[in-house]
């Protein structure tokens, strides 16, 4: 019956009906799948590789695959800790519930984290099912966690020059991601792009490079005082150090210069909000550069337009939620606005 339907359907749209057509048709109408998709994993790499090799997709940068990559680790700490081994066929609501709830319990994801991993989740199960290695669709129906407003930190002018003219010659490795984290401070660049910049790069005072995380975007920002002098200081090669241990040794610099004092961390879970106290040094990440400098541009009345022109932001949404104000400042303005002294 389906075989007569089918024959009737190529014919009327005057297309030719060969075996390997005719067999897609009966694997789709009977939801048949390959044999090796039993294997979650497996059919997992072969989804990394076909982001690594599709080169003209801007949005498979090395930033992205690496979040894939990562989101692999966290399916199979997730399979490793409910003992269950993951198949298609049972990506269902009670899989999505306990993967929300391991990831918020036991991994401690905030909201935001846990929406960008529930989006890779369904990306990754959206590509198994449009080839073929799966029938099941059921997590289109998933609800991504809405997103929270993090409450991540950023520097004032004053701290950024302080670190940077802190004595730390005689702890080299720390002094050499210090002045790493400096030129993220004054240039508001990414580390993935900063960490590339050679003298080629510089014309007429300013950084002339290709945004490494969007092709599309040309970066150009001035040198100035701290991003020439660490330039120079390296001879134009700044040292090289992954992501990974720049963001263990920077809070090691921190702890260094004394910044041990507990802050609020607050994290959104569902409808509760949990306040947590966390040592200072231990919220700085190479992203806090990048936060800072729009943070400390914005607060001395630098136009936002001349701002984004820096960072290569086009969202003026997302620009807006590197601004940090911190609670000087916040104080600072309400009295700019509503103290009764005169101002001349």
């Amino acid at each position: 019956m389906f075989f007569a339907e089918l024959v009737n359907r190529y014919k009327n749209i005057n297309e030719e009906l060969d075996i390997e057509t005719t067999r897609k048709e009966f694997d789709k109408e009977f939801k048949r799948v390959e044999a090796v998709s039993n294997n979650f994993f497996m059919i997992y790499q072969r989804f990394l590789e076909s982001k690594r090799n599709n080169h003209t997709d801007t949005a498979n940068s090395a930033s992205t695959i690496k979040r894939y990559e990562y989101h692999e680790t966290i399916l199979k700490d997730f399979q490793q800790h409910t003992k269950k081994s993951l198949h298609f066929n049972k990506i269902n609501s009670e899989f999505y519930n306990d993967y929300i709830n391991y990831c918020v319990t036991v991994k401690k994801h905030s909201s935001n984290t846990l929406r960008r991993n529930v989006g890779l989740l369904k990306t990754f199960l959206n590509w198994a099912l449009e080839n073929n290695h799966t029938y099941n669709a059921e997590f289109k129906k998933f609800k991504s966690p809405k997103a929270q407003a993090t409450d991540e930190v950023a520097l004032t002018f004053e701290q950024v020059k302080a670190i940077y003219e802190h004595d730390l010659s005689e702890k080299k490795k720390l002094e050499r991601v210090r002045d790493i984290f400096v030129f993220g401070c004054s240039t508001g660049m990414r580390i993935s792009n900063y960490s590339k910049v050679t003298k080629n790069d510089i014309e007429d005072g300013c950084i002339k490079v290709v945004d490494k995380k969007n092709n599309d975007k040309y970066l150009k920002i001035p040198l100035n005082d701290f991003s020439l002098e660490i330039l120079e200081k390296y001879n134009y090669k700044l040292p090289i150090i992954s992501t990974q241990k720049f963001n263990k040794y920077i809070k090691e610099v921190f702890k260094e210069l004394k910044y041990k004092h507990n802050i609020k961390k607050v994290t959104k879970i569902g409808n509760k909000v949990i306040e947590t106290p966390i040592p200072f040094y231990d919220r700085i990440s190479s992203h806090t550069a990048r936060r800072s400098f729009i943070t400390i541009m914005k607060n001395k009345k630098i136009p936002d337009k001349v701002i984004m022109e820096f960072t290569g932001h086009k969202s003026l949404e997302v620009f807006n939620k590197y601004y940090k104000p911190n609670e000087d400042d916040k104080k600072e303005f309400m009295m700019d606005v509503w103290s009764k002294k005169v101002k001349i």
